[in-house]
């Protein structure tokens, strides 16, 4: 097995911040990994302190690109809006974003009616059912592929999809685990179903083309697991359901 290249900081800093400021996108619609206060506007999160960390260590200020969906995200990789993003790894996706490895793992789940007939995730893909999603979300994406009775009801974000389940237009809601546990404790009328039906791996991405640029941000996020970054990050966050993923070897 080769050695990984030691990429110096000044070449890092060169391919991951070519406009001078690291421009890292930010995805609010998933809770688990970041926040934005609706009356300041701050930002904070696990990813909001990975990038900031990035930034400390190829010494350039950060400048943060905000998000409500992480199908926006993607869909402006070609754009040259953002330089780094934080999005579950996807083959769509991987189209036109060159991933790390995952440093989080996060549970897709279902949440139903409480006097619901469905029991299991299993249960859910039949002739009929309608399951509300947001768009271009991991969990959209993955359904998108291995459903094979069950509709998807796509809405604009993860927030209108809570929304038109609530409103009974759908029997089923897909999403991320824990949004969805905080949504059900706060509505008794509603339940999550046991398990999950997939595991979501959140990466780090960058604008597809640059070798250097994405061996960089591999050897980053493997150092970052390593060193206990991503897991006092979750802890600081109050996210102690979301799982350091890990570590994988990295080659140049």
């Amino acid at each position: 097995m080769s050695q990984p290249t030691v990429i110096e900081t000044a070449e890092a800093a060169a391919h991951l911040a070519p406009k001078g400021p690291l421009r890292a996108a930010i995805n609010i619609g998933n809770p688990v990994l970041a926040h934005q206060d609706r009356e300041t506007g701050e930002l904070s999160g696990v990813t909001v302190d990975i990038a900031r960390e990035l930034a400390r260590r190829i010494d350039r200020s950060v400048e943060f690109v905000v998000f409500d969906t992480a199908g926006k995200v993607a869909e402006t990789a070609s754009a040259d809006v953002w330089d780094i993003a934080f999005l579950a790894i996807d083959p769509r996706r991987a189209n036109v974003i060159d991933f790390t490895a995952a440093y989080v793992l996060i549970e897709g789940a279902y949440l139903v009616q409480a006097d619901s007939q469905f029991r299991s995730n299993d249960d859910v893909d039949q002739p009929g059912v309608r399951i509300a999603a947001g768009n271009g979300s991991a969990y959209e994406l993955y359904l998108s592929r291995t459903l094979k009775h069950a509709e998807l009801v796509r809405t604009d974000t993860s927030q209108a999809a809570v929304d038109l389940f609530a409103s009974g237009a759908t029997p089923v809601l897909a999403g991320v685990r824990q949004p969805l546990v905080a949504f059900a404790s706060e509505h008794p009328s509603m339940r999550l179903l046991p398990g999950r039906f997939m595991a979501i791996q959140q990466a780090m991405g960058t604008p597809k083309g640059d070798a250097a640029r994405t061996l960089y941000l591999k050897q980053f996020v493997e150092d970052l697991k390593a060193s206990g970054f991503v897991a006092e990050a979750l802890m600081r966050h109050h996210q102690v359901d979301a799982l350091v993923a890990p570590a994988v070897a990295v080659e140049s």
